[in-house]
């Protein structure tokens, strides 16, 4: 590593680097096409971006090109990257979905060096000539697995055909999918394996809970645990709709949350990251597309309102917290059912799951005590002195045998009691009766 980017990376408050930035830090260096997987938050983004950076020449033009799923992670992706890479003069842009076209053009009139952006708006611009990848020499796809799945697929591989067929290739993914085993059959060029996921402990120790409560009750469920002291989250859902139906209720409710949805603005998302980074919210409510790759730093808590379809889904949700060592919770919401379905879903993960329950402002995984009942009568102590009575006439039966006068008292009350209780009846009944008779 080059001194300025070793100095900038101590001042991160790195020591060291970490197994995927160690595995693929001089291939990537030496030009070597690769594949890299490890677990979310590992750093991956500085384990591609400083050896890339080293192979580039200011000035030269258009020489890397990362793209990335979402516009979030496009924009944090240039943060990274042009905070080193203003320290070797090289300058870097992001064109993203979204934006305004019209400056992002202007931004590429500046000649940068590295071009950072989603596959659409990238693919866009190429095909319309305002984008020149004649001099691309590194290409990076950032959380692979994603891209290389669906119309994304043929979109990044309609990149890739605008750039020499001599450039380098780095895909990254902390999840593996049959296709990273076919990187050379689509590309065209061998890609070095490189899996650091069962030796890399940079995961800090994240609990996962499952929280037993119905659909009606989830915003309310939701609203508590915003009570819970130091609490914020990113809560996950399946569809927009039932994420802006829970927005709605929560903003009723007065409870500060924040949305991120790929049908917003730019800057309404990022708005919507920055007051939830710095706290002004607690919840952050996301969809997976929006979220993807999103590195929250400190982030204390994931919900996933609505249950993962997929145990690649649930390890990229689970894998916003816990980040670089820092200690993490996982809060799964649904009925009896649901949790057993996420259970028999994750049954081949090693993911540890165990009920948690919310009681006086806090998460336990001890089961609450019944609530007792209330009233002017007080029952409990009621209770108490029958079944003391109870033990005594128990204990005087076991001791001593009761007298005959006691025995027939006791026939004789009982005796009298029921009665009373049929000669009510009876009342009650030829009341009935005749009350029928004179209506009759």
């Amino acid at each position: 590593m080059i001194s300025q980017f070793k100095t900038r990376f101590e001042k991160l408050g790195f020591t060291e680097l970490s197994p995927i930035q160690s595995a693929v830090y001089e291939p990537i260096k030496q030009g070597q096409s690769v594949l890299g997987l490890a677990p979310t938050g590992s750093g991956k983004t500085l384990g591609f971006v400083l050896p890339m950076l080293e192979r580039l020449t200011p000035g030269d033009g258009i020489q890397a090109m990362i793209i990335a799923p979402s516009q979030e992670l496009a924009m944090q992706l240039t943060n990274v990257t042009r905070s080193f890479a203003t320290l070797v003069d090289l300058k870097v842009t992001s064109i993203t979905g979204g934006a305004n076209v019209k400056r992002q053009l202007e931004q590429l009139k500046k000649h940068p060096d590295v071009v950072i952006g989603t596959p659409g708006r990238i693919l866009n611009l190429l095909e319309e000539r305002k984008l020149k990848a004649h001099q691309v020499q590194t290409v990076i796809v950032d959380e692979a697995d994603d891209l290389l799945a669906g119309e994304t697929f043929d979109a990044v591989r309609a990149i890739l055909q605008e750039v020499p067929a001599q450039a380098q290739l780095g895909f990254f993914s902390a999840t593996e999918t049959p296709i990273l085993a076919e990187l050379e059959k689509w590309f065209g060029q061998p890609v070095a394996r490189f899996d650091v996921r069962a030796v890399d402990n940079t995961q800090g120790v994240v609990r996962h809970g499952l929280l037993q409560v119905g659909n009606l009750k989830k915003a309310g469920m939701l609203g508590h645990l915003t009570s819970i002291k130091q609490f914020k989250a990113l809560v996950f859902f399946n569809h927009v709709g039932n994420l802006q139906q829970t927005k709605s209720w929560l903003v009723h409710h007065h409870v500060p949350v924040a949305t991120l949805t790929a049908n917003q603005r730019q800057t309404e998302r990022q708005k919507a990251l920055t007051d939830f980074r710095l706290g002004r919210v607690k919840l952050l409510l996301s969809t997976d597309v929006a979220a993807r790759g999103l590195d929250i730093a400190k982030l204390p808590a994931v919900v996933n309102y609505d249950l993962p379809g997929t145990a690649i889904i649930y390890t990229h949700r689970v894998g916003r917290t816990g980040r670089m060592g820092e200690p993490g919770q996982v809060i799964n919401f649904g009925d009896d059912h649901d949790l057993r379905d996420l259970k028999r879903l994750l049954k081949d993960t090693e993911y540890d799951l165990e009920p948690v329950y919310y009681q006086d402002h806090q998460l336990s995984t001890s089961m609450p005590k019944q609530a007792r009942p209330k009233s002017d009568e007080t029952p409990d102590k009621a209770v108490g002195d029958k079944s003391q009575a109870t033990q005594v006439t128990n204990n005087s039966t076991a001791d001593q045998p009761v007298s005959k006068e006691v025995a027939v008292s006791q026939s004789r009350e009982s005796s009298v009691t029921k009665a009373k209780k049929h000669r009510n009846k009876n009342k009650h009944s030829k009341r009935k009766g005749m009350r029928h008779k004179r209506e009759s």
